[in-house]
């Protein structure tokens, strides 16, 4: 994928808005990924504020642990999935 996230921010408890280079843009509730041990440190809500993009990777990230594949998220977004964002492109 081409697309690529161009911003980030934390809106609440587990949820992000992100904008893409194609001007999709929203939010994400990443909520059903906070049990998870790895994600453990998204309790403190400074951490959880930190979220940026990984210049070098282009994920969504709060640390070198934790990191997101951005074209998980845009799909997400969409609400399709890559089979179907393939078709159509």
């Amino acid at each position: 994928m081409d697309i690529k996230p161009i911003d980030v921010k934390a809106f609440g408890k587990y949820i992000i808005w992100v904008k893409y280079s194609d001007n999709t843009q929203g939010n994400i509730d990443l909520s059903y990924l906070a049990d998870k041990p790895v994600f453990s440190n998204w309790v403190n809500e400074d951490f959880f504020n930190g979220v940026y993009i990984d210049k070098e990777t282009n994920s969504i990230a709060w640390d070198q642990n934790i990191e997101l594949c951005p074209n998980s998220l845009y799909l997400k977004l969409k609400g399709i999935t890559f089979e179907q964002w393939k078709t159509n492109q």
